[in-house]
């Protein structure tokens, strides 16, 4: 990750020292230096701007907005919110417009970029759940089993059996207590949930990060792009004679204008198509079809008014042309906060306005309704005021339009004149807007007993504005300068009911994912930005997006999402926590045989019978037919639940008390049939062979019956479908054939010690077996009563 940071970074910079304009290597700048920042340059320091022109700065690597923000000089409080400081410019963004000189007041390390470097390099990464669970499982496996096999090696030599046939007998408890196949199956189960992570468009970067996603119990998310579509958009217009609303998605230009729900003529809505025109023709931005779909060049904004122009078939190709060519534009600026085109008629000249409505408003001396020109009163003014507020609170950016005309005779244009006694068309109000499979993704989190946090760099009213539309409720929106201010207690009060942070910088992130952990939450956190990579690697997962996301928050990232979309969060989630489910089954199933195998060994010993199973045939059951069928069972599908409960507590052990106390008795049950087995053909030494062979095919035929229980402790199998996962039913016909193979193959039986079985020692090992898997049916059907 820190890699990365150092190759987004600029590498000469035109600085002006001695009153001399040079270009030098970005290594070399030092505070005071006098910075020249012109259109495509990164920025090479953190910079107090000192003169801007039309300057606007893309700082989506530092605040995840995709929006360029217009610059500014003057004087900010210290206060103010990164996303805020409009006369700064930031050490490894880039300039989209115009030209700025400014003093360079931080470098290296002490820039924003590099405080975001020394947070990355803070920041201890979280081991995953399964790893810490893992561990501590096979510690008390490893212990057990030395115990064990101590305690009967000391019981041999008190029974006095020769010292050789104990050390085989120890050799073989410990192979039997050590589910030897384990390590091998959870690390194949983990490699083959990489390719379905993958169908979920969720890219893995290392194999444990899709468990710790099923773990999850909250998520933070970043909002544009990740929760909303990423493409501005106009979704309602309001001209002085009513309200359109507009439909279609993204920069696709197709949709309707709604009046009161019910499409509209455009042929007869003046108002309408003369606030169109002038967004589109008072515009810079291109709407272009790609292989990839339609794509805006140019600001998001613009663009969002160019689509909206074309969705009404108006074409800038068809109302501009030689004969009304451009003649004259006083571009934007973040002190102006407006555009003007003039365009060239025949008749007369006409001027096209796009601007900030506080600002244009003023400069309206008139209005158009119904296609006549009225006076704009203090009453009127004061109404519009009131509609354009109403429209900001409800998310949306808000652009008022207006226009005028000009004599022909008129040829030398000043913006302050030109920009006098226009005549006000509306306002379009524009959003980033969700994606339309959030909402239901929201409500399969809420479900799954997950949070959801959203954390962004817009204001808190757009936030808010968002959030209600994809059904994440939250009383207010916190600024990130409000947490800077709130303790620990205080922070972690109101994320008890806050879900919505806005104006956020990369340390606020941290302090919140922090507190989360501590209160005992797995979180997964979402970032595209290089702000976002110290939250990312302190997060338990962290996912970084694909399509916009830096190379800086890919590397930090545990995950990277493919199609920047949370809905495939949400059905990672549910892929996490079929693997853990499965990893937890075949666990369950191969301690189960284990135990099985001890309790025969052992008992065997107790009985003073001859030693029951050889260290070979052990190992032929824990890695070859065992491992198969545990295998097979990591590709059980997701239990119809899995998505309806909470996430389980980090803390509870791959074997509760309740489960290890069924393991327990389904361990003794096979045990004690493998014992019954065995002594039931012991009648002579020359039998020793045949009694052998019986005990070792019988104890697999259990297991492989007994699989069937793992597959679920809560539903049976006429519930989840005795074929639904036919990997495992190949596996088991596969592992039952190389067991009868092993009886008759004569290398086999030689390699393994056994002996032809005829039909009716098969009939009774079935005989023997069956009641294993009815008695696990039954303690199902009795648990779902109750």
């Amino acid at each position: 990750a820190l890699e990365a940071l150092k190759k987004m970074l600029a590498l000469k910079a035109k600085v002006i020292r001695a009153g001399n304009l040079m270009s030098i290597d970005t290594r070399f700048i030092v505070p005071g230096d006098i910075v020249v920042l012109e259109i495509g340059e990164k920025v090479p320091a953190d910079i107090y701007l000192l003169e801007t022109e039309s300057l606007q700065i893309d700082e989506s690597v530092l605040t995840g907005e995709s929006v360029p923000v217009s610059k500014e000089t003057g004087v900010l409080p210290q206060a103010t919110s990164l996303a805020e400081q409009k006369n700064m410019a930031f050490m490894g963004t880039i300039v989209t417009n115009g030209y700025g000189r400014g003093l360079v007041v931080a470098t290296g390390m002490q820039t924003e970029f590099g405080q975001i470097a020394r947070l990355t390099q803070e920041v201890k990464e979280e081991e995953s759940p399964l790893k810490k669970r893992l561990n501590v499982l096979g510690r008390r496996i490893g212990e057990i089993s030395l115990v064990i096999a101590l305690l009967v090696v000391i019981l041999g030599i008190v029974q006095k059996r020769p010292l050789l046939e104990m050390l085989l007998v120890g050799i073989s408890l410990a192979v039997a207590a050590i589910p030897e196949g384990l390590p091998a199956v959870v690390t194949m189960t983990l490699a083959l949930g990489v390719k379905n992570m993958v169908k979920r468009n969720c890219l893995l970067r290392n194999l444990t990060a899709s468990e710790g996603l099923g773990a999850t119990s909250v998520i933070c998310t970043d909002k544009t792009g990740t929760l909303t579509k990423n493409e501005m958009t106009v979704k309602l217009i309001y001209t002085p004679d009513k309200f359109y609303e507009v439909s279609g998605e993204g920069y696709q230009p197709k949709g309707d204008f709604l009046h009161n729900a019910q499409p509209v003529d455009l042929s007869k809505e003046l108002g309408l198509f003369l606030l169109l025109k002038t967004g589109l023709l008072c515009n810079r931005a291109v709407l272009k079809k790609t292989e990839q779909g339609w794509q805006v060049l140019g600001d998001p904004t613009e663009g969002a008014l160019v689509v909206a122009a074309n969705k009404a078939k108006i074409f800038k190709k068809d109302i501009s042309c030689e004969t009304c060519p451009l003649i004259t534009e006083f571009s934007f600026t973040s002190v102006r906060k407006r555009m003007t085109v003039i365009y060239h008629y025949p008749e007369k000249n006409i001027a096209y306005v796009k601007g900030a409505p506080e600002v244009l408003l003023p400069l309206c001396q008139s209005y158009q309704r119904n296609g006549e020109i009225k006076e704009l009163t203090k009453t009127d003014q004061e109404y519009f005021n009131q509609v354009y507020k109403d429209m900001a609170a409800k998310g949306l950016r808000i652009l008022a339009l207006a226009y005028k005309e000009i004599p022909l005779e008129i040829t030398h244009f000043i913006a302050e004149k030109v920009e006098k006694n226009l005549i006000f068309l509306g306002f379009a109000g524009i959003v980033d807007p969700p994606r339309p499979e959030v909402k239901a993704a929201m409500e399969r989190a809420k479900n799954a007993g997950i949070e959801v946090i959203m954390m962004t760099g817009d204001s808190p009213l757009t936030a808010l504005a968002v959030a209600r539309e994809i059904s994440l409720f939250s009383p207010k929106a916190i600024r990130g300068t409000e947490i800077e201010k709130l303790d620990e207690a205080s922070l972690r009060k109101i994320l008890q009911t806050t879900k919505v942070f806005a104006r956020v910088n990369p340390a606020h992130k941290l302090k919140v994912v922090d507190i989360l952990q501590k209160q005992g939450h797995i979180t997964a956190m979402t970032g595209d930005g290089v702000n976002d990579a110290p939250a990312l690697k302190k997060a338990n997962i962290g996912i970084a997006m694909g399509i916009k996301g830096t190379d800086v928050a890919k590397e930090a990232a545990d995950i990277v999402l493919l199609d920047d979309n949370f809905a495939s969060i949400v059905s990672g989630v549910e892929e996490g926590r079929r693997e853990y489910d499965n990893i937890q089954r075949f666990t369950r199933y191969l301690l189960s045989s284990n135990f099985a195998e001890i309790v025969a060994i052992a008992g065997a010993m107790f009985l003073k019978l001859p030693l029951i199973l050889l260290p070979v045939q052990i190992l032929w059951m824990n890695l070859i037919t065992d491992g198969m069928t545990a295998l097979a069972l990591g590709m059980e599908p997701p239990a119809k639940d899995v998505m309806h409960r909470p996430p389980r507590d980090p803390q509870q052990p791959i074997l509760s008390k309740k489960v290890f106390l069924i393991i327990l008795a389904i361990g003794i049950w096979m045990g004690v049939t493998t014992i019954f087995s065995f002594s039931h053909y012991l009648g002579s030494e020359n039998m020793l062979s045949k009694a052998r062979t019986i005990a070792f095919t019988g104890i697999i035929i259990f297991e492989k019956i007994n699989v069937f229980n793992f597959r679920s402790f809560r539903f049976n199998l006429w519930d989840i479908g005795f074929f639904s996962n036919p990997f495992l039913i190949i596996a088991w016909l596969i592992t039952v054939s190389l067991q009868i193979m092993v009886v008759y193959f004569p290398p086999l039986q030689h390699i393994l010690h056994t002996v032809p079985l005829n039909l009716a020692d098969w009939g009774l090992i079935f005989i023997l077996g069956i009641p294993i898997l009815i008695a696990g049916e039954i303690f199902k059907f009795l648990r779902k009563q109750h």
